[in-house]
């Protein structure tokens, strides 16, 4: 019965499901851990002063990448115009030349008709009467022949002069709109020239922006590479001291362990009590969709295209397309040859399920609808992103404070939370 109980017991404190804890390992004290610590300061300091060069300078990449998208928006804006301006030129120059030549065909049926005048009346001179001498009834055949000569002399002074006039008054009417339609053409080709000027001053801002960001990209890889630098060394550092942090941690694990299992132990020892009811966790959210259909069918097409490649210029109403030459950043990295959207393209294409549509420029996109506060921004909304007071980016709303977005030339159209840093103070609204 002694032996009995005594096994009973035994097996009761040392339930067959728990797991048995390996002895202590080492136990660092207070002061070693110090000294290792205050030998790895140093170069955790160094790391730390170049993760706050480095967050600056990446801080500023990101302004001159705002820099870049604005200077690329503005050029994407001229190229816009200068279009409008071309075919405003070739208008104006289709009337100038239909002008031209009305003015030429009235000018020579003003000179045949004199020819034929001429003709008629050579033989005679105005005597202050409609009928000439009579040197123009001379070589008549018959009295008919010179009754006709006299008929024709008179229509030709009387109904002929009056023709006559009447086509100088036509020619006159002619030259001046002639006239009207070459100021029409000179101003027009001069808003071409003005456009044209505009594009390249906006390409070449778009490539003095791009330098500056190539330039900052560069200063933040040395300092990268200088604070991986300093990482390898703290690593070593703390490889060196790390023992001791790794024993305490060690030892910490076993206690945590020990705990563990005295908890499962106790918790065997109570086995036979009934468990609690678990309480029950929060409800995850639920995103639901939009209510109204235009809405849903406007943000289902932009969420179509999640992972399409982004192209400089790319997207229209039917789709992606191939991108443009930008002449900087939008080029190196092949944006011509690539067929995806830009930021304005993906909300062209959006928009375009519902019949809306848009110009490819984010700040003429930015007035196509109703201005609404950022506060009361709805799904379905444009946001848009400005440095300077100049737009340069734009991307769609899609609730709970989510957007999708075709955000830069070597990305893809994605989903990301809303920045704000930079955003207008307004959402777009055209459903």
């Amino acid at each position: 019965m002694v032996a009995t109980s005594l096994s009973l017991v035994i097996c009761m404190a040392v339930p067959p499901t728990a797991v048995a804890v390996p002895p202590p390992p080492p136990n660092p004290s207070d002061s070693e851990l110090s000294a290792g610590r205050t030998e790895a300061k140093a170069k955790a300091g160094k790391v730390g002063e170049l993760t706050n060069q480095l967050a600056r300078a990446e801080a500023r990449l990101m302004e001159l990448q705002a820099e870049v998208e604005a200077k690329m928006e503005d050029a994407n804006k001229a190229l816009v115009d200068l279009e409008t301006a071309e075919d405003l030129a070739a208008k104006a120059k289709a009337d100038a030349e239909a002008a031209k030549r009305e003015s030429d065909n009235a000018s020579q049926s003003i000179e045949n008709a004199r020819k034929q005048l001429d003709e008629f009346a050579a033989g005679s001179y105005k005597q202050g009467t409609t009928v000439g001498s009579m040197s123009a009834y001379m070589g008549a055949k018959s009295p008919e022949d010179l009754l006709a000569r006299a008929q024709l002399l008179n229509a030709v002074s009387g109904s002929e002069l009056d023709a006559l006039e009447s086509m100088e008054r036509a020619r006159t009417v002619k030259a001046n709109k002639d006239s009207l339609a070459r100021a029409a053409l000179d101003e027009a080709t001069k808003r071409q020239a003005e456009a044209e000027q505009a594009k390249r001053n906006a390409d070449a801002a778009t490539a003095s922006a791009q330098q500056a960001q190539r330039d900052q990209a560069g200063k933040s890889k040395e300092l990268e590479a200088a604070r991986a630098d300093y990482e390898r060394q703290l690593d070593e550092a703390q490889a060196k001291v790390g023992g001791l942090e790794n024993q305490r941690k060690r030892y910490q694990d076993w206690l945590a362990a020990k705990q563990r299992e005295d908890a499962a132990n106790a918790a065997a020892a109570q086995a036979s009590a009934p468990a609690g009811p678990r309480p029950a966790g929060p409800r995850p959210a639920v995103n639901r969709p939009p209510t109204g259909n235009a809405v849903r069918i406007v943000i289902d097409r932009a969420l179509s295209q999640l992972g399409v490649q982004y192209a400089w210029g790319g997207g229209n109403g039917s789709g992606p397309t191939r991108g443009i030459r930008d002449g900087g950043v939008a080029d190196s990295f092949g944006d011509y040859n690539k067929v995806g959207f830009d930021c304005s393209g993906l909300m062209i294409y959006a928009f375009a399920g519902v019949g809306i549509r848009l110009p490819h420029y984010s700040g003429y996109q930015a007035a196509a609808g109703r201005r609404v506060p950022l506060n009361q921004m709805a799904p379905g909304d444009m946001l848009f992103w400005a440095t300077r007071g100049r737009i340069h980016h734009v991307a769609m709303y899609i609730g709970n404070g989510q957007m999708v977005e075709a955000p830069y030339s070597g990305s893809r159209v994605r989903i990301a939370p809303v920045r704000y840093g930079g955003i207008v103070p307004y959402a777009t609204r055209l459903l």
